[in-house]
């Protein structure tokens, strides 16, 4: 039940935000979220043992990312996917500590922000310099940042019961 409601709230919170926050290209604001982006480093632990569910559950929600905010169907299923792999890699080999939370949040935008742009140059959809995707990045980082330590936080305090899973 807990990664559904951190789904649903990732998804409502990117789609409110970026309404209300500047998102044209060379004015971006600061707090860019991503945050169903980042919060699929967060799922990975409900699903260790069931990695195909949490595999599907990710490709859905790429799917329904795209539907929502992207019409640009398996695009961001894709990329999603990616992210997840790489969570699972972060997860098998590397402690999780709300220090390391940080530098692997930077990890999953960077990749995120680089593969959306690797697919840009390579369709050529429209034209985007090593500069225009430094600024994007830097402009994600830091409410993507405070939101992934605010969800971790919130479920250290979650007791067992109610989560069944171990963040570490």
């Amino acid at each position: 039940m807990i990664p559904i409601i951190l789904i649903i709230i990732s998804l409502l919170l990117d789609g409110v935000l970026t309404n209300y926050l500047p998102y044209l290209v060379n004015n971006l604001s600061w707090f860019t979220p991503l945050f169903t982006v980042v919060i699929i480093f967060i799922l990975y632990p409900f699903f260790r043992k069931k990695e195909k569910k949490y595999f599907l559950l990710i490709f859905l929600l790429g799917i329904l990312y795209d539907l929502l905010y992207t019409n640009l169907l398996f695009w961001n299923a894709l990329i999603f996917l990616f992210i997840a792999l790489l969570s699972k890699y972060l997860y098998k080999n590397l402690e999780v500590t709300p220090i390391k939370l940080v530098l692997y949040t930077i990890i999953i935008i960077v990749a995120y922000e680089s593969l959306n742009a690797c697919i840009i140059v390579i369709f050529q959809l429209v034209p985007i310099t090593l500069e225009k995707l430094l600024y994007k990045i830097s402009h994600t980082l830091l409410i993507n940042i405070i939101y992934m330590e605010i969800i971790y936080f919130i479920l250290k305090i979650i007791p067992k019961k109610y989560k069944k899973i171990s963040i570490n």
